[in-house]
């Protein structure tokens, strides 16, 4: 076997990944306790080897190239695996500990998953957490994510998915525009009716309204002239404003029905719903700090 790395090597990888994280080599320097100096030769010899710029130097600041940002997701994952490998062979691998990466929608990443985050921080201490909050899908290999969360199951197989949670879907509108308008008594009626939209960014599609009919799940397509892309809660916030009709998940707008800022509409049609699933890459070892999130999540979160 051929070796390709020697601990000078490792060890610039590793003054890499801190300097990438921090920001700063002054930063990267004082979490590994060397010199400001000895990081800048640690990025030029990797920055040789490679014949690649990993950052580009300011007087004020680094950033990384977009060659740099593909090396650290890459050495960020490989490190992990070691500091894992490590942790498992000595047994102290009992504590979950090290970085994880997850990626979450915007509904679901404020009304679901981050108000759970500070209790898993108080039971896992050793775990730092970093919260990527978007409705784009994002690319486990290029971005050096651990895990993400996401309103249906990918093709790749690759990934393993569980499903989190079904949520409820419930057709909502503001008393001062139901005042103005009238409340929609059949589906039929909504035809008469401006209804927002929400356009996904990964296929440009706007979302079709679902509601049960004669006991079956049923599509059906709407119009308006309001269309949100990107940020799904605009359109919640149009609705609360008075400006029409919404289809959303029923724990954003819970405490809008109960307060009475929201009226909920056709109720005889509802009981729909769409999931949110886990996803997270195969591995035969899994990390026990991923693991324990997966856990965490599934216990704290409701089902249906």
């Amino acid at each position: 076997m051929k070796r390709y790395f020697d601990d000078v090597l490792l060890g610039s990888i590793e003054l890499f990944c801190f300097a990438a994280e921090l920001g700063s080599f002054t930063a990267a320097a004082a979490a590994a306790s060397v010199t400001p100096a000895a990081v800048s030769r640690s990025i030029a010899r990797l920055e040789e080897r490679l014949g690649v710029r990993l950052f580009v130097r300011t007087t004020r600041q680094i950033r990384l190239t977009d060659g740099g940002r593909i090396y650290f997701e890459q050495c960020r994952q490989a490190l992990s695996q070691l500091t894992d490998a490590e942790r498992q062979v000595t047994g102290s691998q009992a504590k979950p500990a090290g970085m994880l990466r997850v990626s979450a929608p915007t509904p679901f990443a404020h009304y679901r998953l981050l108000p759970l985050l500070g209790e898993f921080r108080r039971k896992y201490p050793e775990v730092t957490l970093d919260i990527h909050i978007s409705n784009r899908n994002i690319d486990f290999a290029d971005e050096g994510y651990d895990l993400a969360i996401r309103g249906r199951a990918p093709a790749d197989s690759n990934l393993i998915a569980r499903k989190l949670e079904d949520a409820e879907l419930v057709l909502v509108a503001s008393p001062a525009y139901l005042k103005r308008h009238g409340k929609p008594r059949k589906l039929e009626d909504l035809a008469k009716h401006e209804c927002i939209q929400f356009e996904l960014p990964s296929t440009g599609r706007r979302i079709p309204w679902l509601f049960m009919q004669d006991g079956v799940e049923t599509e059906m397509p709407t119009s308006g002239g309001l269309c949100c892309s990107e940020e799904v809660l605009g359109i919640v916030t149009l609705a609360r404003a008075g400006a029409g009709l919404v289809q959303t998940y029923r724990y954003i707008v819970e405490q809008d029905l109960e307060r009475g800022d929201l009226v909920e509409l056709l109720p005889q049609h509802g009981g729909t719903s769409r999931p949110f699933i886990l996803l997270y890459p195969h591995a035969r070892h899994l990390s026990l700090r991923v693991r324990t999130f997966v856990d965490f999540l599934v216990a704290h979160l409701p089902r249906r």
